[in-house]
């Protein structure tokens, strides 16, 4: 998650960034600080069928809707929760790409290989799948969507995933500096230069942005 208002001891006299909350509410965090997604936005979406007829996912398109240039921002760093019930599949979004794919990769669950899947596949009313997508930025500050195509008993159709009716928004955090929670003494303490040197190019976990409602096909 990353912050806008920059480090804490460059905000507004009487602001300040609160302690990361639960996974639950990390929305509302977020939306009360102005913070979005940095460097990567976690959705994760339960697919199933709501008749007798079992449905086929045909495909899983990513659709920019915006890019920007990325700020200097803040990158504070919060836990990215636990899973769900369903072991979800995997697919990895580069949203840095002028035309970006949903790629499937191979999966782990505690230990257990998850191989990766290939459209089409087959949901039903009592099979469903759990798709975890994630999109990664860099060097974009990006708004994207994605539209999943579906088709069952000769009728077809194309279903958006995005959060509560606007797009998902990435940003690579470059430039701002990297912020972890310390709980002994209750604030945010600065990753050491060498640190954030050494770590990965997406130092900050996105939330479970899909987490909260499941998509259903007809």
């Amino acid at each position: 998650m990353v912050s806008a208002l920059g480090p804490p001891d460059t905000l507004p006299r009487g602001a300040a960034v609160p302690p990361p909350p639960t996974q639950a509410d990390a929305a509302p965090w977020a939306s009360a600080l102005g913070a979005l997604h940095g460097g990567e936005t976690l959705v994760r979406v339960t697919v199933q069928g709501t008749g007798g007829q079992p449905v086929v996912l045909e495909s899983m398109q990513v659709r920019i809707v915006q890019r920007r240039i990325p700020q200097a921002l803040s990158a504070y760093r919060m836990s990215s929760g636990c899973g769900g019930a369903l072991t979800p599949r995997l697919f990895e979004v580069d949203l840095d790409r002028s035309r970006p794919v949903a790629r499937s990769v191979p999966g782990n669950d505690s230990g257990e290989q998850i191989p990766a899947v290939s459209f089409p596949y087959t949901v039903s009313s009592s099979d469903p799948e759990a798709l975890l997508v994630s999109g990664r930025a860099v060097a974009c500050d990006c708004d994207w969507v994605l539209d999943v195509g579906w088709s069952s008993a000769g009728r077809s159709g194309t279903v958006r995933i995005d959060d509560g009716g606007r797009p998902f928004r990435t940003s690579g955090v470059r430039g701002g500096g990297v912020y972890d929670y310390d709980y002994t003494s209750q604030s945010w303490a600065a990753e050491a230069a060498e640190s954030q040197r050494d770590a990965d190019p997406d130092p900050v976990t996105g939330t479970d942005a899909g987490a909260a409602a499941p998509t259903t096909a007809p």
